[in-house]
């Protein structure tokens, strides 16, 4: 009954449709339930004493009720058909709006499934309950209550022991309940389920056929199928029962009624007419509370899609705006983070006593190991999350306290995973800015490098984009991210890996750019790829969720830090204009444990036999169980290291980029490998064969020696 309640409050706000459309359920209901009551005059009053006058006096009122009737009924499909549709609507565009609202945490609370089935499955069962079972809820209420109250008039006996019969018309689909909203309850999260796995094919469609996964994919979509099966067939079974007990009771009743009439028709306590008025208006009566009971199942399924579209019309923005919101002018001095500290569960926490300035017109970047807290500081800074202590503040407005709006329009994000629509580019950079002109796209355009790319495509910017962007290269959906975020002429920049899917020339043209931006825009940039910040002014370091150290790339270098040994890290590799060709230096291989103490003539030799590998995207060039024959380094990149967790799948155990390097194991043992190791972003790594380290290792055995000496100590 909660969702009858709430569909009232849409209801009561068209109150003169609710109004007509009541009384035309009056109309319907009285004439239904009179009808049955003129046998008892036509009986007594008119063929038993022929009385013709009697006769078409009441034929002449049944005629005029039924006209009345039909006019009525259709008065009532059409304000139900409005009043309905009004009511759709509003609980549909609130539902909309208020998803809209929601922060960051709520999108990772629920998958894309479980809202678009909110949106389809449960909407649809709601609209089918309150376009047909709800009015039928209320006509055959209506019908019962005065036809009992018919029936009184008739012979009051026959309707107690009527009456007494019926509560097993009741009490069978009681019982049953609580068994069917749990069913249909886990039949709407398999579909939930279902629906996710449909999600992840579509859109990792190309992942899927590069690992070859339709197989996996295949046997979840089965398990998920049979699930559904199990819980509909349930279902099913339930739905069928509660119709089935009113109709067994019903006919039950039937025999109790005839009997027990007929004994009154021998006892003079009623007339034959009356007893047959009695009958056609208990059936219509029984009709009603047969009708009802075929109206449970219904009811339970809207009743359970009530609450689940109810469980997300409660939840509130974990970073909601404030009652009377600050607007921020169109221009600000600094940015700040006092004494910010931030977990995305109560768990850890990603940021840790954090304080730092950003000066308007400064361009600062965020660098760090994997995990060490530099992109989660650039959610709080786009305030995309609130902290949990201390403060993020603009000019000293505490981000809590101003307008949603004013921040988006001083500050735009570009994120590492560009999400583009599902329609033209044109309309993907422009989204609808009425100030933005086509001079205003194309030089936006032109200024990420992506212009010439458009325009020789056949129909440049009115290309259309599918996927998401999957129909690109991960460089174009990048570069048309930043033209995007350029176009809006943001004072404030905020970037998150953005040259991580860009070649080599690419990445220097935005790197170029991102300089002559400095001064009219404020850049804060998060990237692990060190020589794209040597040029910032300020370069603050993240290890565990603190800042390490900061200043500008020279003043880190002098201080022999975390920075220092970062930047040592990725240095001594060089890679092709195209980035397909990649060669490392022999200072940058005797950096490295594994080679600790070859001589130097030596490693120029295991230099040559490294060969140049590129990734794509999702692509694992190292699988669990395996055989190992091959070291990597990473030139420019971003794995995943993930290992296979029984009954639980894959579980991530450690991100790699520039500078890493893993499976050295590989080069003297023949062991299966121990983890997958995929591409999270388009990759250049640098490997040596076993088979090729073997011949330079017998030309030298010295250096299987000291190979053999460095491994057995790591391990």
């Amino acid at each position: 009954m909660k969702g009858f309640t709430a569909m009232l409050r849409y209801f009561t706000r068209h109150r003169w449709l609710l109004g007509l459309f009541l009384c035309t359920i009056v109309v319907e209901v009285a004439y239904a339930v009179a009808s049955p009551l003129s046998l008892q005059y036509l009986v007594d009053d008119a063929f038993a004493p022929k009385n013709v006058r009697v006769f078409l006096i009441i034929f002449a009122v049944l005629i005029g009720g039924g006209v009345l009737h039909i006019a009525a009924s259709l008065l009532g499909d059409y304000s139900l058909g409005k009043l309905s549709g009004e009511g759709i609507r509003q609980l549909r565009s609130e539902l909309f709006d208020h998803v809209q609202k929601q922060s960051l945490p709520f999108y990772e609370r629920y998958r894309v499934g479980d809202l678009v089935t909110r949106f389809s499955s449960d909407m649809a069962s709601i609209e089918r309950v309150v376009r047909a079972s709800f009015p039928l809820l209320l006509k055959e209420l209506l019908s019962v209550l005065l036809g009992l109250a018919m029936l009184f008039s008739i012979e009051w006996k026959l309707t107690l022991a009527v009456l007494a019969g019926s509560a097993l018309m009741v009490v069978g689909p009681r019982l049953l309940q609580g068994r069917a909203e749990a069913v249909h309850a886990s039949y709407k999260e398999a579909q939930e389920r279902f629906s996710n796995t449909i999600d992840e094919m579509v859109k990792g469609h190309r992942t899927i056929k590069g690992l070859h996964l339709q197989r996996r994919f295949r046997e979840r979509a089965g398990s998920q199928l049979r699930e559904l099966f199990a819980f509909g067939l349930k279902q099913h079974m339930l739905n069928s029962l509660m119709e089935r007990l009113p109709l067994t009771a019903l006919l039950i009743l039937n025999g109790v009624m005839i009997g027990f009439g007929g004994y009154l028709i021998f006892q003079d306590e009623i007339t034959i007419g009356g007893f047959m008025a009695f009958f056609t208006l208990f059936l219509s009566v029984g009709q009603s509370g047969s009708n009802l009971s075929f109206l449970f199942p219904s009811l339970i399924e809207s009743g359970v899609s009530f609450r689940r579209i109810g469980d997300i019309l409660e939840a509130r923005p974990d970073v909601p705006e404030a009652a009377k919101p600050v607007e921020l002018p169109a221009s600000f001095g600094s940015i700040r983070m006092d004494r910010v500290t931030f977990g995305y569960s109560a768990e850890a926490d990603q940021l840790r006593d954090v304080s730092l300035k950003v000066a308007a017109g400064s361009y600062v970047a965020f660098v760090g190991p994997s995990g060490s807290g530099k992109s989660t500081a650039l959610q709080l800074l786009s305030r995309f999350y609130d902290p949990r202590q201390g403060a993020v503040s603009i000019d000293g407005h505490d981000l809590r306290t101003v307008s949603e709006a004013s921040l988006r329009k001083l500050a735009a994000p570009v994120a590492q995973d560009t999400f583009l629509f599902n329609t033209t580019i044109r309309d993907n950079l422009l989204l609808g800015g009425a100030d933005r002109t086509e001079a205003d796209m194309v030089e936006a355009a032109k200024r990420a490098n992506i212009h010439d790319v458009i325009a020789g495509w056949p129909e440049g910017y009115d290309t259309p984009v599918r996927h998401e962007g999957g129909s690109l290269s991960g460089g174009e959906r990048q570069r048309l991210a930043i033209a995007r975020a350029l176009l809006r002429k943001p004072k404030l920049l905020l970037l998150d890996e953005v040259t991580s899917a860009l070649d080599p020339a690419t990445e220097a043209d935005i790197n170029a750019l991102l300089l002559r931006l400095r001064g009219a825009h404020t850049i804060i940039a998060v990237t692990h790829r060190l020589a794209s910040v040597v040029n910032a002014d300020t370069i603050y370091v993240f290890r565990d969720g603190a800042i390490a150290e900061s200043g500008t790339h020279d003043e880190l270098l002098q201080r022999n830090g975390l920075y220092r040994s970062l930047w040592e890290k990725q240095r001594g590799f060089h890679l092709s204009q195209d980035g397909l060709h990649a060669t490392v230096d022999v200072d940058r291989l005797a950096k490295l444990a594994v080679f600790e103490g070859i001589e130097p003539s030596l490693l120029r030799d295991v230099a040559s036999l490294f060969s140049t590998e590129t990734c794509k995207e999702g692509e694992a060039i190292v699988r669990e169980g395996e055989e190992g024959n091959k070291f990597y380094m990473i030139v420019r990149g971003k794995f995943e290291v993930a290992k296979l967790v029984p009954g639980k799948g894959e579980n991530r155990v450690a991100v790699l980029q520039d500078g890493d390097h893993f499976g050295e194991i590989a080069l003297l043992q023949n062991i299966p490998r121990t983890a997958t190791v995929r591409a999270l972003v388009p990759s250049v790594v640098l490997s040596v064969r076993r088979e090729a380290f073997h011949r330079l290792t017998e030309e030298h055995p010295q250096m299987l020696a000291a190979l053999e000496r460095t491994l057995r100590q790591r391990i």
